[in-house]
């Protein structure tokens, strides 16, 4: 791979109705590199007039992508695909600057993803749709699966690129058109992939990009009536007001919010490969991964083995800057999320818990946090219970196995869950009994577009990947023809 470096990237426009333009009251937004703390570019900040004219957009445009044939559709998705890989090492670049990510694990996780996800959706909308129903009257019945229309699409700042590509992909797939928008922190690959979608052949208008603070413009764009469908992807609290906004319309919505999974290891686990797989889970992405692993809990006759060797392991993980190729612990994505994680810490130290390693800010420009582990809390803490988003990990023992899982279900959350296990029987046993939208065995993050996922309980509804991805992007009806004469 040829070595990619830091880039440049032109101040950002909003992109709609297939053309580029400032915002309507000609405001602009700071973009971060937090991994120095400079500002790297700047991008329109939209408001509710640029969103207007996204919806309307999006509207007009509606019909001729929902007539489009569903093959040629998956045409265009294919070589979006293709585009996004032939536009890797760019794409790494901006999404490795927006949001810290090391570009070792970028460009494979990252980018390469995001092109399975719309060459998985261009291969499944072949095959999707109704069929004949048998009934018991004399007619003949079937069903037909229709785009819901206008899809709102809210995305976060930690996989801004992922995240993106999971609802943008079905959606228009099943023939929907788009307004996006993308994280205020993080809209540089939005504003990008913007143009790969048009290069590869998504008319005007079906794809709009609108970029800015919440309040001024996703806030305009989750009340518009013009909007059919919101897909939502963010915090608990703000996924809360998003759905009771749809909902006050009626509109359908889908949200992948917040998570704090346990992760738990039985005393018949390789160990070896545990550790593994509980450092990945929590510092993956500088811990700002929804479906990551900030909860530790350990067989009893494990813990302080695997606390010391947490202890040695942890410190070792290469922490620096994003574009260093051997990183794997990169800054975090800008100065408000790192307070808050540094305030969690601070909970933590004055409940008298131990930190077994790190839990300081590194001394350098940027917003590098040492990865961190916790121990001695009790369940009931809220460094235990809330969503901390950041490199940390709490560690508690347990005595048997129903312990372990009722540990392991004891908060708001149910995103994701993992289960280290030589056992297969009590893998499947435990497995089932975790409130989870998906539990890993004997690693983590292990993650395919055929494979949906989403959350229970705070964690949200609805699912992200796999046919089950599609659905919420299309609406069934009906039609009965009497056969008599």
């Amino acid at each position: 791979m040829t070595p990619i470096t830091r880039p440049e990237p032109a101040p950002g426009q909003l992109f709609i109705d297939g053309r580029w333009r400032d915002a309507a009251d000609g405001g602009r937004l700071d973009v971060l590199d937090p991994s120095t703390g400079r500002i790297a570019t700047t991008v329109a900040a939209g408001s509710a007039k640029d969103v207007e004219d996204a919806v309307a957009a999006a509207r007009a445009a509606f019909p001729a992508w929902r007539d489009t044939p569903v093959r040629e559709r998956g045409r265009i998705l294919n070589r979006v695909a293709a585009l996004i890989r032939e536009h890797a090492d760019e794409l790494t670049a901006l999404e490795s600057l927006d949001v810290g990510k090391p570009v070792s694990l970028c460009r494979p996780v990252d980018v390469f993803t995001a092109a399975d996800v719309y060459e998985y959706y261009a291969a499944l909308i072949q095959t999707a749709g109704g069929g004949h129903r048998t009934v018991a009257m004399p007619a003949h019945a079937y069903t037909r699966h229709e785009p819901v229309g206008v899809v709102a699409a809210i995305t976060p700042f930690n996989f801004p690129l992922i995240l993106s590509s999971s609802k943008l992909a079905p959606a228009l797939a099943a023939g929907n058109t788009v307004v996006h928008k993308p994280a205020d922190d993080t809209p540089l690959s939005a504003l990008f992939m913007a143009g790969l979608l048009t290069e590869a052949g998504v008319p005007a208008g079906v794809v709009n990009v609108v970029t800015g603070r919440g309040p001024d413009a996703g806030e305009p764009l989750l009340r518009h009536p013009g909007v059919d469908k919101v897909a939502f992807t963010g915090s608990t609290a703000v996924g809360r007001h998003a759905a009771a906004t749809a909902g006050a319309a009626l509109k359908p919505v889908t949200m992948e919010l917040g998570g704090n999974a346990a992760n738990i290891v039985f005393d018949d686990a390789d160990v070896e490969k545990a550790v593994g797989t509980v450092i990945k889970a929590f510092v993956f992405n500088t811990g700002q991964f929804c479906m990551g692993g900030p909860r530790l809990l350990v067989a009893r006759p494990l813990h302080d083995t695997l606390l010391g060797i947490l202890a040695q392991a942890v410190p070792g993980v290469p922490l620096g800057d994003p574009f260093d190729p051997v990183t794997v612990i990169g800054p975090m994505a800008g100065e408000r999320h790192l307070a808050k994680v540094q305030d969690y810490l601070g909970r933590a130290r004055a409940e008298g818990a131990r930190i077994v390693t790190g839990g300081e800010r590194l001394d350098r420009p940027g917003c590098y946090l040492q990865p961190t582990v916790i121990a001695g809390l009790p369940d009931s803490s809220p460094v235990v219970q809330e969503e901390i988003f950041g490199p940390v990990l709490t560690v508690q023992p347990f005595d048997t196995e129903d312990e372990a899982i009722a540990l392991a279900n004891g908060t708001p959350y149910g995103l994701a869950a993992g289960v280290q296990t030589r056992d297969v029987a009590r893998a499947h046993r435990v497995a089932a009994r975790l409130d989870a939208g998906i539990v890993w065995v004997n690693d983590w993050a292990m993650l395919d577009p055929a494979m949906p996922f989403g959350g229970v309980k705070a964690s949200g509804f609805g699912r992200e990947y796999g046919p089950e991805g599609l659905e919420p992007y299309t609406r069934t009806k009906s039609v009965l023809i009497s056969l008599e004469a």
